[in-house]
């Protein structure tokens, strides 16, 4: 729980990712050549009765289905928990679930820790578990924690849980039922009701959400349905309707290609498709709903891009093992755009029947579709007894993570298990998931592994060792990752994560790779290569991505416009200052859409700073800590605002009033400890600085600066042994190693310190600097 408390502040963090609004339409076309144009009159929603008179079939999948009962109003008929006046304990705090007039009721914690009566409004989800919403005041809806085991029984379901298991989350926590990451509206609510629109009104910082369906119904996929409602009824009369798109559909989903899968190559053993994939409508419609992503834009148009509506995440260090594996919560999509089988066509109906989202069949027969079971369905290929959970396909290469307490999900990234990386990578397999018996080791598995199959996918560098180097800002893994993002073969959420590590890589072989990127096709390999682009001074960077504001995908443009932001409008053409500030009202658009969250006034800060403008961005900042006092970023941000202002004395309440709230933030402690430096006050600023790199001792930053502050103040082998600590955990830092050869020369240490410089050297070959100091420290040695 720790762990996704500080997911949640890191990501909320760099939320200028949380990108929301754009009042004209863009048409799609190759980045650089957008043009604005009038659209025809759109279609509008009808509902589900429309097209249920045409497509009884369909509709029977669907009903059969959880969808059509995603969200409802709590009724007899819908609620599942049991509300007959029982009561659930969970670490001290017992709730009661009952009924009154027809009402359902749950008595339990709320904001403050005051025990209050709620009413329960809507139901949320079927199985495995169903939540509960409760409403507030200014149209907020709150998801109560304790759920209800749907399960049957004898699976150890028909129970009330506790949504964060055995973690207890006190009412000032970020994650508390009742704060913004708990809220309905911000976190819930697209996914779970047709044409739904959020309406948070920032003025009167209210909501007025609203929807065509409160559930998942047909027009959610398929679009507004009104011009192919106009079409049927005039084809049914024998009349013409000169109908928008294909019989007036707003997005066509059939494969028009009519494309098949056939074996070509029975050695192979795999089908290929018999026409290449030309379009990923199909799986941008799904990733709508069944991605790890950040809404960007309200009107979602069927049939545009993904990115022109949301930003999707990269394989971060939060989300993903390093392999690319699922970690937290991330819906699949990630996962599957990693796949070779997405690199091969395949598209999620291939497995899926789309309107009941089950699979076509269960157990190994789906797979055997496309991969022969003369080839991988015999013990030669999977080397198990034939009644073991071992022949399964899906155990071995879509093994399952649960989340939400009792909810197992699959990863779709559908990859060879690689036992031999799990120590180095720290990443599980499926091997040890099955057999996690003591004297079953990683190493056993890959020994196994090795005996029957050989060299691993031949041999080759998996993504995952170039990731896990790159995280760590391994300088060897520099190279590796200019590799991925340049190889067009590679699937693009790989190269974007490449490109999203390079940005601590700063060279001119990694400018020059990023160059490439920002003309890639792929509209999120052109976004993640502008974050990356940062490294470049402003002025040259405009330059390079000046074009990326007229780009046709919406999230490039506003996340070129903010990269831009504090540029010299004096150096633009009338063009192109016009289409900067139209980019760059977009992205507050953005932050106005979202402000419900504290991270929408925070990135307005930000942007304010960027401008010049100090007095709007306190203001930002301010707004931001009253919706989320947990949010430490934000306290940081007004205390470095403070200095610039020579407020110091300010910035210092500010950074003890997060402290307050929680004395466990190793990033409060540090600008504190940093803040003491300024005003002179030694022995503060060390007691801060060194609680600061005890609670993140991962964090090589905070150790080099307390490391540095003990030498400065007269404490050398202090100063060396939290160096060479630190260096322990990151022994490539660039900053501990130079440190440690200058305090060692500086000690007169010089064989220890030319060894950290030959390290340096070793590893930073580029940098003059390290070789002058080598050729300083053996002209002293020489001369003992």
């Amino acid at each position: 729980m720790k762990r996704l408390r500080k997911v949640l502040i890191v990501l909320s963090a760099a939320l200028f990712l949380v990108i929301i609004g754009c009042r004209k339409e863009a048409d799609q076309g190759v980045a650089g050549k957008a043009s604005v144009k009038t659209a025809r009159p759109r279609a509008e929603y009808t509902g589900r009765q429309a097209c249920t008179d045409c497509h009884k079939k369909q509709h029977e999948l669907f009903v059969g289905s959880d969808h059509d009962m995603a969200m409802d109003v709590a009724t007899e008929e819908t609620v599942l928990g049991d509300f007959n006046d029982v009561t659930f304990a969970h670490l001290g705090v017992t709730s009661r679930f009952y009924k009154k007039n027809g009402k359902f009721y749950v008595y339990t914690e709320g904001p403050e820790g005051e025990f209050n009566d709620y009413e329960i409004k809507y139901t949320f989800g079927v199985r495995p578990l169903q939540q509960y919403l409760v409403e507030f005041p200014g149209g907020a809806y709150q998801c109560l924690p304790l759920c209800w085991d749907s399960r049957p029984e004898e699976q150890g379901g028909q129970r009330w849980f506790h949504i964060y298991g055995d973690e207890r989350i006190v009412p000032r926590d970020i994650m508390y039922w009742t704060r913004i990451t708990q809220n309905w509206n911000y976190m819930c609510s697209e996914c779970h009701s047709t044409n739904l629109r959020k309406g948070y009104d920032r003025h009167k910082e209210a909501y007025n959400t609203n929807w065509s369906e409160i559930d998942v119904s047909c027009e959610a996929c398929h679009g507004p349905g009104s011009e192919h409602v106009k079409w049927a009824e005039a084809a049914e009369k024998g009349q013409r309707y000169d109908a928008q798109g294909y019989l007036g559909l707003t997005i066509r989903l059939k494969d028009v290609e009519a494309a098949t899968w056939v074996f070509r190559d029975p050695e192979k053993g795999t089908a290929e498709r018999t026409l290449p994939r030309k379009t990923n409508t199909l799986v941008e419609m799904c990733a709508r709903c069944h991605a790890r992503r950040t809404l960007i834009h309200e009107e979602y148009v069927h049939n545009r891009s993904f990115l022109d509506t949301h930003m999707p995440s990269v394989l971060e260090e939060q989300l993903y093992y390093p392999d690319g594996q699922i970690y937290e919560e991330v819906y699949v999509y990630g996962s599957f755009l990693q796949a070779k089988m997405y690199q091969a066509g395949v598209e999620c109906r291939d497995c899926h029947e789309p309107h009941s989202g089950k699979v076509y069949i269960q157990g190994n027969a789906l797979c055997y579709r496309c991969h022969m079971v003369e080839k991988y369905g015999t013990a030669q290929h999977h080397f198990h007894k034939d009644d073991s959970t071992g022949t399964l396909c899906v155990e071995c290469h879509m093994p399952e993570r649960t989340y939400m307490v009792v909810d197992p999900r699959r990863d779709h990234s559908m990859r060879v298990p690689r036992p031999d990386l799990s120590d180095r990578l720290e990443t599980p397999n499926s091997c040890i998931q099955c057999h996690d018996h003591k004297d079953e080791s990683n190493r056993w598995a890959a020994e196994y592994t090795q005996k029957w199959y050989g060299e691993l996918e031949g041999g080759k560098t998996h993504y995952g060792e170039i990731f896990y180097a790159g995280r760590r800002g391994y300088p060897e893994a520099r190279g590796e990752l200019i590799r991925l993002a340049s190889d067009v073969q590679i699937p693009p959420m790989v190269r974007a994560t490449a490109l999203h590590l390079l940005r601590i890589y700063p060279s001119q072989d990694t400018v020059e790779a990023l160059k490439k990127a920002i003309h890639d096709s792929d509209p999120l390999i052109r976004t993640v290569a502008v974050e990356s682009l940062e490294m470049v001074n402003v002025d040259e960077r405009f330059l390079l991505i000046k074009h990326l504001l007229w780009d046709p995908v919406r999230l490039v443009r506003v996340r070129t416009a903010f990269s831009l932001a504090g540029t010299s409008k004096g150096r633009m053409t009338t063009e192109e200052r016009n289409q900067f500030e139209y980019a760059l009202d977009e992205y507050r658009q953005v932050q106005y859409v979202n402000a419900d969250h504290p991270t929408a006034h925070l990135n307005l800060g930000v942007l304010a700073m960027m401008e010049g403008d100090r007095r709007a961005a306190e203001v930002s900042y301010r707004k931001a800590l009253e919706l989320e006092p947990m949010l430490s970023f934000t306290y940081i941000n007004l205390s470095d605002l403070y200095r610039q202002q020579g407020r110091e004395a300010e910035g210092e309440r500010v950074l003890h009033r997060a402290l307050e709230l929680n004395f466990d933030l190793a990033d409060i402690h540090h600008a504190l400890g940093l803040l003491y430096v300024r005003v002179k006050d030694i022995s503060k600023a060390l007691e801060s600085l060194r609680k600061a790199a005890e609670l993140e001792p991962d964090n090589s930053r905070y150790s080099y600066v307390y490391g540095i502050a003990l030498n400065s103040t007269g404490k050398p082998q202090d100063a060396l042994t939290v160096l060479n600590q630190a260096l322990d955990r990151h022994p490539y830092d660039r900053d501990l190693l130079y440190a440690l050869a200058t305090l060692n020369r500086d000690l007169g240490n010089f064989e220890e310190a030319l060894k950290y410089t030959e390290r340096l050297i070793e590893v930073y070959p580029q940098d003059p600097n390290y070789r002058q100091l080598e050729r300083l420290l053996r002209e002293r040695l020489d001369k003992e």
